[in-house]
């Protein structure tokens, strides 16, 4: 009787947090350079577990010869093993870890299966980008990059193709409802995911054809998660080694979550846990960025209303899910 009755309040909770269609959403990432990356794609698979998400596919900004097979094994480690992985080519990024000691980007694809052995043997973003986007129906796509912006870049330049009749920009205004970023700072500063690519971030953020929500840097960078996994005695977890690789030498309290939050919102929207202003963000040419407020802005940006305590204690239980099987 008893399991029946948690499997009643299991079936409760998850129904509490499931929209009424699951959201169609792209993962576009640098994986490679940090590991909130990591976190923030156990927290899709979580959303996913739970019916709030339908993943399309997940895509790598970088050429970091293990982007693609780190995920590869965390698709793979949740059962998702087909999710389609694509990675970005031409003239872009090769970051890897700045960890020392043990290399997380390193020791997952030796350690846990994948099929992808490099990332260089992925499909290329942009066919997989276009292939998503033409399969799905009109403004129903949500598009999240947690990463640099060249994938996008080449989307938006892209011409009509056997894919679809649609040039880049015209395919991204008839699929995508939204593009949500964790990119800048707010209300001025530099940032990694804009200055790596300085020239994609600029056209992106001025062409791009739909609302672009920003996450910015002071928003992830006060939600410290991970100390909870790094001590669940969780083993043969992807995600719980890398944080229990990582963590000692940055923080033992947690790392900062700056992809997880851009994540989250992607999927659940922002009301619950954040207000949202209207404006316009300008990139410099040195990759620093600054914010003017305008009501009649294309972008939009969190600023904090949940408190933070609250709002990490809901990502780091995402961050501890584990595969439905």
């Amino acid at each position: 009787m008893k399991s029946y009755i948690l499997y009643f309040f299991l079936i409760c909770f998850m129904s509490c947090h499931r929209t009424e269609k699951p959201v169609n959403l792209i993962f576009d990432t640098d994986m490679a350079p940090d590991y909130d990356d990591v976190g923030a794609l156990a927290l899709l698979h979580a959303l996913a577990d739970s019916g709030e998400v339908n993943i399309l596919a997940t895509i790598s900004s970088n050429k970091c010869a293990t982007a693609v097979p780190c995920i590869d094994v965390i698709n793979t480690y949740f059962g998702r093993p087909d999710i389609p992985i694509g990675a970005v080519r031409g003239e872009a990024a090769d970051r890897t870890t700045w960890h020392s000691g043990l290399r997380w980007t390193e020791e997952l694809p030796m350690k846990y299966p994948h099929r992808i052995l490099t990332t260089a043997d992925s499909e290329d973003a942009l066919k997989l980008y276009r292939r998503a986007l033409a399969q799905q129906s009109d403004q129903s796509v949500t598009i999240v990059t947690v990463g640099f912006f060249s994938n996008l870049q080449n989307l938006l330049l892209s011409e009509l193709d056997e894919i679809s009749p649609l040039s880049g920009k015209e395919l991204i205004k008839k699929k995508v409802k939204q593009l949500v970023s964790m990119a800048g700072s707010f209300p001025k500063g530099r940032e990694f995911n804009i200055y790596v690519d300085v020239k994609a971030s600029q056209f992106v953020i001025r062409e791009w054809p739909t609302p672009i929500l920003f996450s910015g840097f002071e928003i992830g960078s006060q939600i410290f998660t991970g100390k909870k996994l790094m001590e669940s005695g969780i083993r043969n977890n992807p995600i719980v080694d890398t944080y229990t690789m990582c963590l000692p030498q940055d923080n033992p309290n947690g790392r900062d979550s700056w992809d997880q939050t851009a994540t989250l919102v992607a999927v659940r929207g922002a009301s619950k846990y954040f207000d949202v202003e209207n404006g316009t963000i300008i990139i410099h040419d040195d990759g620093s960025n600054s914010w003017k407020k305008d009501s009649n802005g294309q972008h939009d940006r969190l600023i904090f209303k949940m408190p933070k305590e609250q709002l990490t204690a809901e990502i780091e239980d995402l961050m501890l899910h584990l595969p439905r099987n």
